[in-house]
């Protein structure tokens, strides 16, 4: 696929800074599962996590869309495979969407308590951009497992006009990832504090992100 192709080649040829690894290291190296998550804007960038992964399993959660099988196609040629969960547009069945949503759920627990990492983009399938939905917390609630941000940025790219504002690499670009984490979700948490967390790890990504986008600017260390 041309995509998959020309981001492999990008990623190759970028010059990458990570920022605040210490606590993501120790969780890829220690045998439980976790969740890295990053907007769906990013998700071009988040393929080159998979240097910071390592050796760990590693499977990405993307909706049953059309726009998600695209997706789904492109980032399994660069080494992430997909759990395909619910995502079908306005005319698809209610069940289908809830036993698509159910099977992948199951998936993804299992898989990180089998020791792997999910990647999520918290504000996907259709947004609104960069507003967390409640499924990762769900998620990191009922696998316990810690969640890890990625904020990921790179300078000069190509700025899609995409719901998310996507964005994609020059060749021979810089790109940036800080980290943020561990977060977790007590299993006891009740839907006043499953908000607040939502709305907690929301901004910290935020914040994640718009660091590494000084930092590539020059006005952040």
């Amino acid at each position: 696929m041309l995509l998959s192709g020309y981001i492999d080649l990008a990623l190759a040829t970028m010059r990458w800074r990570y920022v605040d690894t210490e606590a993501v290291d120790a969780a890829v190296a220690g045998p439980g599962g976790l969740i890295g998550a990053f907007w769906h804007g990013r998700i071009a960038l988040a393929v080159n996590c998979r240097k910071v992964l390592k050796h760990k399993p590693r499977r990405v959660l993307i909706s049953l869309s059309k726009d998600g099988e695209f997706i789904a196609n492109a980032v399994e040629r660069l080494g992430f495979p997909a759990i395909r969960g619910s995502g079908g547009g306005p005319k698809a069945k209610s069940r289908a969407r809830e036993k698509g949503g159910t099977t992948a759920f199951r998936q993804a627990v299992k898989f990180m308590a089998d020791g792997g990492c999910l990647a999520i983009t918290p504000d996907g399938p259709r947004g609104p951009n960069q507003v967390m939905q409640e499924g990762v917390v769900t998620l990191a609630r009922m696998a316990q497992v810690p969640v890890h941000l990625f904020g990921l940025a790179c300078s000069p790219g190509i700025q899609l006009g995409s719901w998310d504002k996507g964005r994609l690499p020059h060749l021979f670009s810089r790109g940036c990832v800080v980290f943020d984490g561990p977060c977790y979700a007590p299993r006891d948490a009740d839907a006043e504090a499953c908000e607040a967390l939502r709305l907690d790890w929301q901004n910290r990504l935020i914040a994640a992100q718009t660091r590494a986008e000084a930092i590539l600017a020059g006005t952040s260390d």
